[in-house]
């Protein structure tokens, strides 16, 4: 079946809609409910975040936009030390979008929530013109402890750069897809729950965390110099980049600095906890690859630096203009 105006009229068409698929695949107490506003246990100090989701193509190595949805907002509630709980998502359905494909889509978004540990509570659904695309925005909420407290004004000098793995993959994953080019590349979208779990359970003081999404690890860690007001110093050697990534970007004249992931977070945190922090990083999923990668120190406030293989220092800057492809 595709998807047609009369899905989104409200009517009895949308409410099949809603209970064939997204019922289904999303069933928990407080959905099920099906009122207008979901009601829900609180807490003193909340995370909240919303986001969108437009990625072409739906489907790529290694993801899809459901899970790619539930990643990418449950990872930014993370980042702020977050124990994330709830989620809410709006489809935004074209017309000639195949039943089929939503319904995989959407089992991949509640597989993705249900790993990630939290619920989806509440949606909604439009239908518009457009030759079978689809669009999922999502707003998140989280509950902070009292006294924890991460955010990019933390890092001081002396603080170790740690990432979780490798770079570039999933920007990499989508280009190659839309370009038809056949490698072994596959997105890393994955919710980071369980590294950022760990490393609080074994009460490290992580001082900064930030997802390495778009703009890549150049364009966060120049906002987290500035965030600090110190400098920043990566060393290229140490960076983990993907023999099949440099491969790609050797051809395209990419710079993997600037490549998106959906499955890696960059940190920062006191040099003598590097053993213990890249011990739970690397012990928990997805992090099997973590590394530290520079410090912080002082300098010309909010600066970037690379320290490079051959010796010199070059600076970074954000990125400038549009990272090609949208992978988000």
């Amino acid at each position: 079946m595709k998807i047609t105006m009369a899905h989104g009229s409200g009517g009895a068409m949308t409410g099949e809609l809603i209970h064939s698929i997204f019922a289904r695949w999303f069933e928990n107490p407080i959905l099920g409910q099906m009122e207008d506003s979901a009601v829900v246990p609180g807490h003193s100090r909340l995370a909240v975040t919303t986001d969108s989701f437009v990625v072409d193509p739906l489907v790529f190595p290694g993801g899809d936009i459901g899970r790619l949805s539930v990643c990418g907002t449950v990872n930014d509630l993370l980042m702020r030390g977050a124990d994330p709980q709830y989620l809410t998502c709006g489809f935004i359905l074209q017309e000639g979008l195949d039943t089929d494909l939503l319904d995989r889509i959407v089992q991949s978004m509640a597989a993705a929530a249900k790993e990630a540990g939290v619920a989806i509570i509440a949606g909604d659904t439009k239908v518009t013109q457009g030759n079978g695309g689809l669009y999922i925005n999502t707003a998140g909420v989280g509950f902070v402890p009292e006294g924890r407290e991460i955010a990019s004004p933390n890092s001081r000098p002396g603080d170790a750069i740690l990432l979780s793995g490798t770079l570039g993959d999933h920007h990499a994953a989508i280009l190659s897809h839309r370009m038809g080019i056949r490698n072994s590349i596959v997105s890393d979208c994955a919710p980071l729950h369980g590294m950022v779990r760990a490393l609080l359970a074994h009460e490290i003081p992580v001082h900064t965390m930030r997802d390495v999404t778009r703009g890549g690890l150049a364009t966060v860690c120049k906002e987290l110099a500035e965030g600090c007001g110190k400098t920043f110093l990566l060393e290229e050697e140490k960076l983990p980049i993907t023999p099949a990534v440099r491969d790609l970007c050797a051809i395209l004249g990419l710079d993997p600095l600037y490549m998106g992931n959906e499955g890696k977070m960059v940190l920062t945190l006191p040099g003598e906890y590097v053993p213990q922090a890249l011990s739970c990083l690397r012990t928990s999923p997805y992090g099997e690859n973590a590394c530290c990668i520079g410090r912080v120190i002082e300098g010309e406030p909010g600066t970037l630096l690379e320290e490079t293989a051959i010796g010199g220092r070059r600076r970074l800057d954000i990125l400038q203009g549009e990272g090609l492809p949208r992978i988000c």
